[in-house]
């Protein structure tokens, strides 16, 4: 038997302000998405915002259903979104903003499993990283360096084509 470990580094800016300034933009647009969650049931608002490699930004926020399953996470909604509207184009960056109104959040929330399955395929697929920011309602900034640092012995594709 063998033991592996699996570790993961980060960056941490305690002031914002220490972030380049298309981090900071982008972060900014995710905060924006977040205001336009529709989150009746959790009270907990998530926006998000994709850097694409042509510089567009496209913005997704969550959208809660009474059929709790129906509903969608921000970063999916914005990473579809993006390969929806600007297919085969690589995503550079994924600003995420979470947060309660009620009960605000002073440290960064990751995204769930399905969103980081999701965001890992388009990693997979373009054979580049996304770098992800993360953000509460207040507090630190979190810069990972791509999804699969999330994502561990992430699924992909090429386990599909065994032979």
């Amino acid at each position: 038997m063998e033991e592996q470990h699996i570790n993961i580094s980060f960056k941490v800016f305690t002031d914002q302000e220490e972030l380049v300034k298309e981090d900071l933009d982008l972060l900014e647009k995710a905060i924006m998405a977040r205001n336009g969650a529709y989150a009746p049931y959790s009270n907990f608002k998530v926006g998000a915002a994709v850097l694409l490699e042509n510089g567009e930004i496209v913005l997704g926020s969550n959208q809660e259903n009474a059929s709790f399953p129906s509903g969608l996470c921000a970063e999916r909604v914005a990473v579809f979104q993006a390969g929806a509207r600007f297919p085969g184009v690589q995503i550079l960056s994924l600003a995420i903003s979470a947060g309660s109104d009620k009960e605000p959040s002073h440290k960064p929330a990751a995204p769930c499993g399905n969103c980081r399955q999701s965001i890992y395929e388009y990693e997979h697929k373009q054979r580049k990283p996304i770098r992800v920011l993360l953000k509460g309602n207040h507090g630190p900034v979190y810069l990972i360096n791509a999804i699969s640092d999330l994502l561990p012995l992430g699924f992909n594709s090429s386990q599909l084509n065994s032979e």
